[in-house]
């Protein structure tokens, strides 16, 4: 009768355990799912650069330092092979695209340009779908994080691997711009 009640314990015991390892692999899958939607937004992103940097080239010839920063950071996204190289190198791509909007600021011919209007909208629309799978990678993050950082399973993650993992944040550079407040002129 005890060995039987030994067994149940020890049933449960092991069911709980893969129970518990399972979930980790389900929340690691579901956050490599959320970046690989991420990767599927970049990679337009990454497509639309070439066409936005050659529309803006003919009204903006000495702004070549702007156009080399934005295609080498577009070569390192590129190239980046994991998930944290690819949220560092996207942060350089972000930086860069920034810096080439200050400098249309100054090209009102430019703005009134069909093809330059479409890519535009083209590029907001991908930032828009961007900063949505970011929120949603950052979600799977979270729920994977917690779970190997809360008790119990952070014993089964500890066992087997997992490890709390990096969110997607904006880099420094970034930040310093998003803390100042808006100008706004009329």
């Amino acid at each position: 009768m005890t060995w039987i009640i030994v067994l149940v314990v020890v049933v449960l015991i092991v069911a709980w355990l893969v129970s518990m390892y399972n979930s980790l692999v389900k929340m690691r899958n579901n956050r490599e799912n959320a970046f690989a939607n991420i990767d599927v937004q970049l990679k337009q992103r990454y497509d639309l650069v070439p066409q936005l940097v050659g529309t803006v080239k003919g009204y903006a010839d000495h702004e070549k330092e702007v156009f080399e920063k934005v295609t080498m950071a577009r070569s390192a996204a590129m190239s980046a092979t994991t998930i944290n190289d690819k949220i560092a190198a996207d942060n350089m791509l972000t930086n860069a695209l920034s810096g080439l909007k200050v400098s249309l600021e100054a090209y009102p011919e430019l703005k009134a340009n069909q093809n330059f209007m479409q890519l535009q909208s083209e590029v907001a629309d991908i930032e828009n779908k961007l900063a949505a799978v970011r929120r949603y990678f950052n979600s799977a993050t979270r729920e994977f994080n917690n779970a190997v950082q809360t008790f119990p399973s952070n014993i089964i993650a500890g066992m087997f691997g997992f490890h709390k993992e990096p969110m997607y944040e904006i880099a420094q550079e970034q930040r310093a711009t998003m803390d100042k407040a808006p100008e706004i002129k009329f």
